[in-house]
């Protein structure tokens, strides 16, 4: 039987270890930390339990998928997915407000009301483009495997029309277009993140983004999308396969060109002959894999810039909040300088961030009566900013609960527990460079070909997950662990 070591267990890992266990694999997973889930967290504290990763689904079959294959007997659980609706309510300075919906003829409405008529014929026809633009990734780009900037490049061109991607231009570009009001251009942009990146250099095909969720909905699994984690690490346990916490891989070793196993931090050997690397790049090739040419491969996943990262405020809340959406977005006046406090050459905490509000009407997230609220900002990666300095971090936990309130949702005196995580906080838990949360950005036209091949450069050695094809975010990170499960047993 072959042995397979999948080093780390976030969703990515999980899910290529579950679907080879399920076609008679011996996996192991390993994880550092002492739960599965990696950047799909949890925290739970006095009564409220929080994900501190994706909030919400799109693309929802995918997890289907996924369970559907791997389900042993027929008779396996599987996730409740609940659709979200509104997908989100998104508020200006000004107090204008936006709910957006996954029906394309009462979002077009929502943008007449809250914007003005002809808004939402504008955004139609960005969506139609948008629309085009899937048709020309889905298949060719997002469901194959890569390799590196030569196998895009040569899959681009095999392409019918690359004028529907517009691989030159950015989604800023594309949104003042089509789009004429500032704060639908801003309601575009903020996609762009979505990937850890700037909308002034990321691509225009991130429009397919907001076209996907609109076609998709937004779902929650009851429970927590952390539920995922658990129950793909239950699928490999089902059949057979281990699933390891606490367990630091330290290095990943070869014999010639191939993968041999894995040894551990406190000096257990695994041998294995496949090895599958669900971690950051940079780690696999600068602190884990024993090969004289790694660090030349670091040198090449170096190129890419990282993702942004996020500061996270979890705060439980006694009482309920009337006319509360699961996904609330308060966004700021000017988002140029939320970027250049990012990705500019002088990094720092962004004084004025767009705040997203997540409060999922879930009995379990809560003691009976209150809320549990998860608040996420933009954030510089640590390294760029040292979130550990003195009190950098509590204070900027002070000032995003203040900027709430000045954006109008006040619930000082409600707090009952609170707690934040920084970028650097995540960094230590996940291993993700600085904290970003998605590997890589998509600043530039050229970063997607630049993102690390699911076929690692050492036979026997894959990459999964984030940082390598197709790239981040929870339906990616899915679609890499088909792509590299297809990879090793096709």
């Amino acid at each position: 039987m072959t042995r397979v070591a999948v080093v780390g267990a976030g969703v990515g890992g999980l899910a290529c270890g579950a679907r080879l266990a399920a076609r008679g694999y011996d996996v192991h997973v390993f994880e550092q930390a002492d739960v599965v889930g990696g950047k799909l967290g949890l925290h739970e504290q006095d009564g409220f339990r929080f994900d501190t990763g994706p909030s919400l689904l799109t693309w929802p079959q995918l997890v289907r998928d996924v369970l559907d294959v791997t389900n042993p007997g027929g008779d396996a659980e599987m996730l409740d997915l609940r659709q979200v609706e509104p997908l989100g309510r998104y508020r200006w300075p000004d107090d204008t407000m936006l709910d957006a919906h996954a029906d394309r003829d009462r979002m077009r409405r929502s943008f007449d009301t809250a914007l003005g008529l002809g808004t939402g014929a504008a955004w139609t026809r960005l969506m139609d483009r948008a629309e085009r633009m899937w048709d020309a990734i889905e298949q060719p780009i997002l469901s194959r495997p890569q390799s590196g900037v030569t196998g895009f490049a040569n899959q681009a061109r095999r392409l019918t029309d690359l004028q529907k991607i517009a691989p030159h231009r950015t989604l800023r570009s594309i949104g003042q277009q089509y789009l004429h009001h500032p704060y639908q251009q801003q309601f575009l942009e903020r996609y762009a993140t979505y990937t850890g990146s700037d909308p002034r250099r990321a691509p225009a095909v991130l429009a397919t983004i907001p076209w996907l969720e609109q076609n998709t909905g937004s779902w929650y699994v009851d429970g927590g999308l952390h539920r995922i984690a658990e129950a793909l690490a239950g699928r490999i346990e089902a059949h057979g396969g281990q699933v390891h916490t606490s367990a630091h891989v330290d290095t990943i070793a070869t014999t010639g060109d191939h993968v041999t196993g894995v040894t551990l931090a406190d000096g257990t050997r695994m041998t294995a002959d496949v090895v599958i690397a669900n971690t950051e790049a940079r780690t696999l090739y600068g602190q884990l894999l024993e090969h004289a040419s790694a660090p030349k491969w670091r040198q090449e996943v170096e190129r890419a810039e990282p993702s942004l990262s996020g500061f996270v405020v979890l705060l439980g809340l006694s009482g309920r909040t009337p006319d509360l959406t699961h996904h609330t977005v308060l966004f700021n006046a000017d988002y140029d300088p939320e970027f250049d406090a990012i990705f500019g050459s002088d990094p720092s905490p962004v004084a004025d961030p767009t705040i997203y509000v997540s409060v999922p009407d879930d009995p379990s997230a809560a003691p009976k009566g209150d809320e549990a609220w998860f608040v996420l900002v933009n954030a510089a990666r640590q390294g760029p900013v040292d979130w550990d300095a003195g009190d950098t971090s509590a204070r900027y936990a002070e000032h995003v609960i203040d900027l709430m309130a000045k954006r109008g949702l006040d619930v000082r005196n409600r707090i009952r527990m609170s707690a934040w995580i920084s970028p650097a906080d995540l960094a230590r838990r996940t291993g993700a460079v600085g904290g970003a949360i998605y590997g890589t950005s998509s600043n530039g036209w050229r970063a997607a070909s630049m993102r690390p091949a699911n076929r690692g450069p050492v036979e026997g050695l894959y990459l999964v997950g984030g940082s390598a094809h197709p790239g981040g975010g929870l339906p990616l990170v899915l679609k890499s662990a088909e792509i590299t499960a297809g990879l090793i047993d096709g």
